[in-house]
């Protein structure tokens, strides 16, 4: 079974662009994760045949939002982080709205594991919303894939928005303490690992130089002066199952590129 995840950054951009089918084409996905659609599922162009479709867009018009293409029909499809956590953990509007109207979460329930789809709030360039992630929204999502994995294996994928350690940025030292490298961004990564979650990439490819996402400024992907924040984590009793975990570059239409997971099930 494979799984791919893309931080579109616009589905309707790709699209016109004619880029979507090739992608499509190009890793035959089982399931496709999808991230900053910024649409509605009735504002793209086209239904990709074979794959039934789960949208969770984001209230404001043109942003964020997340979508799940997936041939095998899943169990269950739920959308958002449970009522509880989003209580217990404060998670509601900061100054730059309301995280839960965001569309930033999508789960599907397979026979042998939960998938969870996400894009995770980015802390912004001033920081403005560092304390959203690392008080609130990190510690949520952490008890909530805690909470799946008691009932079966979870695999979680998407734009995480951190790199964890400096071989998954070209520019560690420069970036140290910015939005993306920061120390609290990073622990609560960290904290993923330490309960179990394994980083599937890092399964089959030490070091640095594998990066998702370039910014579109100065040539960087061209010179691969990237950043690695696009995962496929699996828990650690579906870790066995895990017989691919690739990054694909060659991939074009987005600042970031496709990542993508072949489970033996």
């Amino acid at each position: 079974m494979r799984l791919v995840s893309w931080n579109i950054n616009g589905i309707r951009a790709v699209q016109r662009k004619g880029l979507f089918d090739p992608f499509v084409a190009s890793l035959s996905p089982d399931v496709i994760c999808l991230q900053e659609v910024k649409a509605e599922q009735h504002e793209s162009t086209h239904q990709v045949d074979g794959y039934e479709e789960y949208w969770h867009p984001a209230a404001k018009k043109g942003y964020s939002g997340t979508a799940l293409l997936t041939k095998p029909s899943p169990l269950r499809v739920t959308t958002g982080l449970p009522a509880t956590l989003v209580k217990k953990y404060d998670l509601a509007l900061d100054a730059f709205g309301n995280p839960n109207d965001e569309g930033r979460t999508i789960t599907a329930e397979y026979p042998d594991f939960f998938l969870v789809n996400v894009y995770t709030p980015n802390a912004k360039g001033d920081l403005g919303r560092l304390g959203l992630r690392h008080q609130h929204w990190d510690p949520a999502f952490l008890a909530y894939l805690k909470k799946l994995n008691k009932t079966k294996p979870v695999a979680v994928c998407g734009d995480l928005n951190v790199a964890h350690t400096p071989d998954d940025l070209a520019n560690p030292k420069a970036n140290e303490g910015k939005a993306g490298y920061t120390t609290e961004e990073r622990s609560r990564f960290g904290e993923l690992l330490d309960a179990g979650f394994v980083d599937s990439f890092r399964m089959f490819t030490p070091g640095s130089g594998h990066y998702t996402w370039w910014s579109n400024r100065s040539g960087a992907r061209e010179r691969n002066v990237g950043w690695r924040i696009d995962y496929f984590l699996v828990s650690a009793d579906l870790a066995g199952r895990v017989t691919a975990a690739e990054i694909h570059p060659d991939l074009l239409g987005s600042d970031h590129c496709p990542v993508s997971l072949t489970l033996d099930l």
